[in-house]
């Protein structure tokens, strides 16, 4: 069982902040945080991601850019990330832990998994694109959970 579910993005202010509170919010009985390979430590959501996921009735304002840790890697039980790049970023960092580093998009596109690019400093037409795949791709996990 996937007790502890960590979610990586590149910098822990867009993508991976949103996909963790729609993972809080249909999975409220998992341990489920996120972190970032290159992350703003310190930094809020970024307000686009932000607005987004408050209009979704996501609460997303305590959150504080953190970088990934072996420690994280370690505890998590499921990693889930945005691109196949990262994926091969965690297993450079942690080997062990690339049999549970998934794409988040995995489920997206009939089966064939997806890319979910990166938003950030673009207009709002990419931040809804992008929080449209999040919320596919937590809803899509959720149930095979």
């Amino acid at each position: 069982m996937f007790e502890r579910i960590l979610v990586v993005c590149t910098g822990n202010i867009c993508r991976s902040p949103v996909a963790e509170a729609f993972l809080r919010q249909q999975l409220p009985e998992r341990q489920i945080s996120s972190a970032g390979l290159g992350a703003l430590e310190g930094r809020p959501v970024s307000p686009l991601s932000r607005e987004l996921a408050e209009a979704e009735g996501l609460d997303v304002t305590h959150h504080q850019g953190r970088q990934l840790t072996a420690t994280m890697i370690q505890e998590a039980d499921l990693i889930l990330v945005m691109s196949e790049g990262q994926r091969r970023a965690v297993g450079k960092q942690a080997p062990q832990a690339l049999g549970k580093t998934l794409l988040l998009g995995r489920w997206l596109d009939s089966g064939e998994g997806q890319d979910i690019p990166d938003p950030y400093r673009k207009n709002m037409e990419i931040f809804e694109h992008v929080h449209a795949l999040l919320k596919e791709a937590t809803r899509l996990w959720a149930e095979k959970l």
